[in-house]
């Protein structure tokens, strides 16, 4: 977008200075034309930077802390996970619950308890921004309950910020419950 408005900007002058040309002068229409265009051409045709890439590199990066993340939550438990890898700023969406940011949303993960049950997930796929400092992961987890054949599946998506010193913490993260077993079973 910022392409756009400074060809815009430096369009504009241009164009005032050959419209008042043509009024003075039929002859410079034709001249008008092929420069409006070649003008246009610049910004609409160049290269456009994709906002959403998926370096290997970066996306293999933050596949791999989604899979900590999990880890942690499955040997230390949910609410240790979640202490550990939220972002300052983090946001929590859950369900029949106002959005919780911040300390609103640590002081939330301090009071679950996470006994009587362990939470895992599998990230589906990773995308990372171009700048390398943004990116999200999704997949399905499962909630095991400690109770003979108890398991509840269903989906996420956590929005990561890579933080100054290099580690990725979540800033957003959201589920869904329940996956139907057509669902679970076509994984």
């Amino acid at each position: 977008m910022r392409k756009y408005l400074v060809c815009f900007r430096f369009f504009v002058p241009i164009i005032n200075f050959f419209t008042t040309l043509m009024f003075m002068s039929k002859r410079y229409n034709f001249s008008v034309a092929i420069i409006i265009s070649i003008f246009l051409s610049a910004c609409i045709f160049s290269k456009k930077k994709n906002i959403l890439v998926n370096n290997e590199k970066d996306k293999i990066a933050l596949l791999s802390v989604d899979y900590d993340f999990s880890m942690v939550s499955t040997t230390k438990g949910m609410k240790n996970a979640y202490l550990e890898f939220i972002d300052s700023n983090g946001v929590l969406l859950r369900p029949n619950v106002y959005p919780m940011l911040g300390a609103d949303a640590v002081d939330f993960i301090i009071g679950q308890k996470d006994e009587g049950f362990s939470m895992s997930w599998k990230a589906n796929d990773a995308v990372v921004a171009s700048s390398g400092d943004l990116g999200y992961t999704y997949g399905t987890y499962q909630l095991h309950v400690n109770m003979p054949d108890t398991t509840f599946t269903g989906t996420y998506v956590t929005i990561w910020k890579k933080q100054e010193d290099g580690k990725w913490k979540f800033v957003l993260d959201s589920n869904n419950e329940g996956l139907g077993e057509a669902e679970i079973m076509a994984q």
